[in-house]
């Protein structure tokens, strides 16, 4: 466990969004050696802990910030802007907090939220292979000895390197789906670093294997019945997701300054400089506005998620549909910001001409991050929900999509 309570004053969304821009320009600084070497950033996670960003959305009743998820996504877009994958480490740490903030039993909740204040970090062990779907689980937590123990294998545990506490998908003795959160040291848990992709290189999103790990049954919540209510938990999930595009397409657009400012200009032009080509200038701004565009919807999506979560409840009529909004604009945001990410990440070259696919300036390490990380649920169902939502006004799912 690396890190601090936030501590020296009131902490509000305008000094946390602060703190992640002072710490940006350090993390971009070695993104681009540790991508190219899998080198891991502990020491950047542990600024992050440290500066107390992982403490963001404990609630003010356990003695935490309880700060809007518009906040969390920010600080993420900024975060990503340096390094995505630095960014998607804490964003399950965030989501399960969420699901033991709406789900969790007191004592679980009192045992998360304070070790988070003085700097725990959570990680998923939720994927698996093999099954059906991805919601498909074959690792158990059964009865055992007069107590309960988990068992199976995870894939895709991002940030479990970096964790104290691991929250496993499971299926319970009653065949329902839990999270189980567990002591990332606990005796039986053996976490990889076997993560070996062509982007997000360095989030540790290694396989962990269980093997008859002992859990405390006050540490268990159901699964199932946080997914059966309609709420904005699989929204708040998906909309730091978003944010992480957002950061990278964000970052990408940031460099071309400098590549154009460096190229030489194609002879037609004529121009002296790269960045004089008048096609250069009309291609910089349309990928300007598709990030700007990006921004904005980050924000109205976290926005519609807050009052979500802040009219009198779902169980009123302005519930549901809240809601559903909620959802659609996430929707919305997650295609954008994707579809940003990835032409972002592929037309900066442009900009710097040939030399800028040299292996050693590492610059496709944007367009590598965004392919990555946007195959994580796909774009086409977020454009099948606002699609049946414009024609018949059908609401979207609330399920939880991680």
């Amino acid at each position: 466990m690396t890190g601090a309570v936030i501590g020296g004053g009131t902490v509000t969304s305008e000094r946390a969004i602060a703190t992640a821009r002072a710490l940006a320009p350090e993390i971009a600084r070695g993104a681009s050696a540790r991508d190219a070497e899998k080198a891991l950033p502990f020491d950047q996670v542990d600024a992050l802990s440290s500066a107390g960003l992982f403490a963001l959305t404990v609630p003010a009743e356990y003695g935490g910030p309880g700060l809007p998820v518009s906040t969390v996504a920010t600080v993420t877009a900024t975060i990503a802007a340096a390094d995505a994958s630095v960014s998607q480490i804490p964003q399950s740490h965030y989501t399960f907090l969420d699901a033991a903030r709406r789900e969790g039993s007191d004592v679980l909740r009192q045992w998360i939220f304070e070790r988070v204040l003085g700097g725990a970090r959570v990680a998923n062990a939720q994927t698996e292979i093999g099954g059906r779907t991805t919601r498909d689980d074959s690792t158990a937590l059964r009865r055992s000895r007069g107590g309960l123990v988990l068992s199976g294998t995870k894939y895709y545990c991002t940030g479990a390197v970096f964790a104290d506490i691991l929250a496993v998908r499971a299926v319970g003795p009653d065949g329902r789906a839990v999270i189980a959160y567990i002591p990332a040291d606990a005796q039986g848990v053996s976490i990889g670093t076997d993560w070996d992709a062509l982007g997000q290189r360095t989030t540790s999103s290694g396989t962990v294997i269980l093997d008859d790990v002992e859990v405390d049954p006050d540490l268990v919540l159901d699964f199932t019945g946080l997914l059966d209510r309609p709420s904005t938990y699989g929204a708040r999930a998906q909309l730091l997701h978003a944010a992480i595009d957002t950061g990278i397409a964000r970052g990408a657009v940031d460099t071309i300054a400098g590549l154009a400012g460096r190229a030489r200009p194609w002879f037609e032009a004529g121009v002296d400089r790269a960045a004089d080509d008048p096609l250069l200038i009309a291609q910089a701004g349309d990928l300007e506005l598709a990030v700007r565009s990006a921004e904005a919807l980050l924000v109205v999506a976290g926005d519609r998620i807050h009052h979500a979560e802040t009219i009198p409840g779902p169980e009123t009529v302005s519930g549901p549909e809240a809601i559903a909004e909620a959802s659609l604009a996430t929707a919305a945001v997650k295609v954008a910001a994707g579809r940003a990410a990835r032409r972002a990440g592929s037309e900066l070259f442009d900009f710097g001409g040939t030399r800028t696919a040299a292996g050693s300036a590492t610059l496709s390490r944007y367009w590598r991050d965004a392919r990555t990380h946007t195959l994580h649920d796909p774009e086409r169902w977020k454009l099948h929900h606002l699609g049946r939502w414009a024609l018949g006004r059908v609401r979207p799912p609330s399920h939880g999509t991680l």
